[in-house]
């Protein structure tokens, strides 16, 4: 048969293979674009970005989901107890849109907070009797009353407070952290989370993995959850009859083929994969010791509250926060769900605070007596505020408060931050910010910087853009809250 003639058959076989080899290379050609970046920056890279001096070794991040109300809990003003019950005036709320659970309401009444404050720390901070230990810890913190974000709905809102866009697809903070910075310890990830739920409402509100993970950066930037019970992290226990010898010997070979495999196509999720391999192998000894609490004192129990000795509560978290700074890990978050208060704010908001009160306080103090503060940035906030207007009928026991992007407040403290501070101010009505405006790209270049990394530096290429956390916009440092 002439070797130049095919027959149908062939023919279609040959055309098969082409296009395997087309959809291959098509494939392939992102994951080599990406090795060349590798799965850390280079040596002049990294010089470049970390050009700060660090404040910081890592950063605990209450992350309160839902979006705490700001009127009620850390801004609240003497002038809304002669507002309460009028109607919020079109000048102050400038055609600002709303959700579309109150768009429709005939009337704004005004409400004044739902609990006293107190005037606490050197800087005279209003905080709320729903806070009590906050009150006392606060010559430890400063409060930033004017941060504003543009999203008004929860899940844009939490997405680009935690990754920098409200796009899907981007890096965390944390992720971006990992990558940066690296790990201090080689037994446990850099970015661990943990997720509990409030008595404040019911958990009707989700909370997305893609909020701690790695987008397109490297995948061994991601955060790792972990779960109160019997299996702190899934998937990390041998099979059975598989002993720790004979897991070692598997990873080996496994090692040896993934490597080959990298070597040859240059993917650098390869490499993260023996990353990942090896890590599970050395978390296997390194998370049990971490969650057993039982060399805890009875006073540190009593400290973070009574929750602390119930795993997956809110205040066991804190406890294993301080534990995992203990451990040299850089980026710990917790997400705590339940501050969504659209009805019934008079009885969920005083739980939510009882969830989280004590073991928000206790942490900062827990750190502060051994030595962490010092070199431990915490953050505490959600994404966004409550309006200062009532969503319902004013005084009606189910009546709540919507959401508000364009001023709330957050707290940090810990690594350079002046405690006892406040940063920025808001009108009578907590509506509008009237001094020093901080949007949240502002928070994370602030964070970045405190761990001595230049957010303008810190780039990742991807589809054509050097990606930041702190997004293509100007993001300045919340400077006043600096010591």
């Amino acid at each position: 048969m002439n070797p130049l003639v095919f027959s149908r058959r062939a023919f279609l076989g040959k055309a098969a293979n082409g296009l395997g080899h087309v959809a291959l290379s098509s494939m392939l050609l992102p994951a080599l674009a990406r090795a060349a970046s590798g799965t850390q920056p280079d040596a002049a890279d990294m010089a470049a970005f970390r050009s700060i001096a660090p404040k910081a070794k890592r950063v605990i991040y209450l992350f309160q989901s839902g979006g705490p109300s700001h009127v009620d809990l850390f801004d609240g003003k003497d002038a809304l107890e002669k507002l309460h019950g009028s109607n919020l005036p079109d000048s102050v709320r400038g055609g600002q849109r709303v959700t579309g659970m109150t768009s429709g309401q005939s009337s704004f009444p005004v409400v004044r907070p739902i609990a006293p404050g107190k005037r606490c720390g050197p800087a005279g901070v209003w905080i709320s009797d729903l806070l009590p230990y906050t009150q006392k810890i606060a010559g430890e913190i400063c409060v930033i009353r004017s941060m504003h974000t543009e999203a008004i709905n929860h899940d844009p809102a939490i997405t680009l407070i935690n990754t920098g866009s409200m796009q899907l697809g981007n890096a965390s903070a944390g992720a971006w952290v990992s990558y940066g910075l690296g790990t201090e310890n080689a037994n446990l990830p850099a970015y661990m989370v943990l997720i509990s739920q409030g008595t404040g409402k019911n958990p009707d509100q989700p909370i997305f993995s893609r909020l701690w993970g790695s987008g397109f950066l490297p995948s061994q930037h991601q955060g790792v959850i972990l779960r109160a019970g019997a299996d702190p992290v899934l998937y990390l226990d041998n099979p059975p009859g598989v002993s720790r010898e004979q897991r070692r010997a598997q990873l080996d070979d496994l090692e040896k083929l993934n490597q080959r495999f990298a070597d040859e196509v240059g993917d650098p999720e390869t490499l993260a994969r023996i990353h990942g391999y090896e890590m599970a192998f050395r978390m296997q000894a390194s998370v049990p010791e971490l969650t057993d609490l039982s060399g805890e004192s009875q006073e540190t129990f009593e400290l973070y509250g009574p929750e602390s000795r119930k795993p997956g509560t809110y205040a066991s978290n804190c406890l294993l926060a301080r534990r995992l700074a203990e451990r040299g890990v850089r980026f710990i978050q917790l997400f705590h769900r339940g501050w969504d208060q659209h009805i019934a704010i008079t009885r969920q908001l005083p739980n939510q605070c009882r969830d989280t009160d004590q073991p928000s306080a206790a942490l900062i103090t827990d750190l502060k007596r051994r030595g962490l503060l010092e070199d431990t940035l915490v953050l505490w906030g959600g994404e966004f505020g409550r309006t200062v207007y009532s969503q319902g009928a004013l005084g009606s026991a189910v009546a709540g408060r919507d959401h508000h992007g364009r001023c709330f407040s957050i707290w940090m403290a810990g690594a350079g931050i002046k405690g006892g501070s406040a940063v920025g101010e808001t009108d009578d009505f907590c509506w509008n910010i009237t001094k020093d405006p901080f949007h949240i790209r502002d928070l994370n270049a602030t964070m970045l910087n405190q761990l001595g990394i230049d957010h303008h530096r810190l780039t990742y290429p991807y589809r054509g853009l050097d990606q930041k956390l702190t997004g293509v916009e100007p993001a300045k440092l919340i400077a006043p809250a600096l010591a």
